[in-house]
């Protein structure tokens, strides 16, 4: 997470303006001013055979509470961004922003039926949370919301009563709404809630039995970073000692605006989270805790 520090000339209520950046990356958001025409999407899986095993253990440990794949993914994303701290930044208005806070974003199904509504759920991680905090957290957040069919609150009934606007009040506020947001001053109420302005937004396709897929990140908001899990299947594996064994994996899809940051930076940061699934006890670490990944040799990892 970003120091907190005192509000200078050209800082937003969310993040403060990067001005230490090279001369390409400052040009970057003038030739390619649309986040949505910047994208690189990485598509590759991670083996959780050691993460599965965990969880087995925590589960039985602790048997009235279930710790799952996604929590554990959550927890783990949210510490890349903590410790890659360019991963949690973004551009608007052709100027680069790091954010104060980590925001972790997903879209939860009220009902599993065609047809039902669905919600935003943000998770913004404190430097003493733990996986377990996480878990309670998510868990508790998609009990509550389940207990209605319909939005109650929040940024779900604001966009609920935006929608229902006729179209020639609609088109004017929705353009006012994104000049607002290109200058970094739209309303708190706007935003709080919002996907549109996480950190990264995850869509764990694999609780419905669907693949990763790429998914396109938007020019509204700050959200510059996309992240679809996919389901748990099991492939044959070549191992470090010539073997080769059948192992867990779960395949994903990471979408990332590459303006933020360069290609080898975004390496770097995905083969960390492959390094927490390899090295389960970095779970059991506080969020703000470093976990001691070797960025000078990950080339193998």
């Amino acid at each position: 997470m970003a120091e907190k520090r005192k509000r200078k000339w050209g800082d937003r209520k969310d993040a403060f303006r990067v001005r230490d950046i090279t001369g390409l990356n400052t040009i970057m958001p003038y030739v390619m001013p649309n986040r949505a025409d910047s994208e690189v999407c990485l598509m590759d899986e991670i083996d959780v055979t050691e993460l599965l095993k965990y969880i087995e253990k925590k589960n039985a440990e602790h048997p009235n509470y279930k710790t799952t794949i996604f929590h554990c993914i959550v927890f783990a994303i949210a510490k890349m961004l903590n410790e890659r701290p360019k991963m949690n930044r973004f551009i608007q208005g052709r100027r680069h922003y790091q954010r104060y806070d980590i925001i972790m974003s997903f879209m939860a199904k009220r009902r599993f039926k065609d047809g039902a509504d669905e919600a935003f759920m943000n998770v913004i991680p404190k430097a003493d949370d733990t996986l377990d905090s996480i878990s309670h957290r998510i868990y508790g957040d998609i009990t509550e919301m389940r207990k209605s069919e319909h939005s109650t609150g929040g940024i779900d009934a604001s966009v609920d009563t935006l929608a229902k606007l006729p179209r020639w009040i609609l088109m004017p506020a929705t353009k006012f709404l994104r000049i607002l947001d290109f200058w970094g001053k739209n309303l708190t109420a706007v935003t709080t809630g919002d996907s549109n302005y996480s950190s990264v937004l995850l869509s764990n396709l694999g609780s419905i039995k669907c693949p990763s897929v790429y998914h396109h990140l938007n020019n509204y908001g700050s959200n510059s970073f996309m992240v679809t899990i996919g389901t748990i299947h099991k492939e044959e594996k070549l191992m470090p000692d010539g073997s080769k064994e059948i192992r867990d994996v779960v395949d994903y899809a990471a979408t990332i605006d590459e303006r933020i940051a360069d290609g080898f930076y975004f390496a770097r940061s995905l083969k960390l989270v492959k390094y927490l699934f390899s090295h389960t006890e970095l779970l059991e670490q506080p969020f703000g805790a470093p976990s001691g990944f070797d960025y000078e040799n990950s080339v193998n990892v």
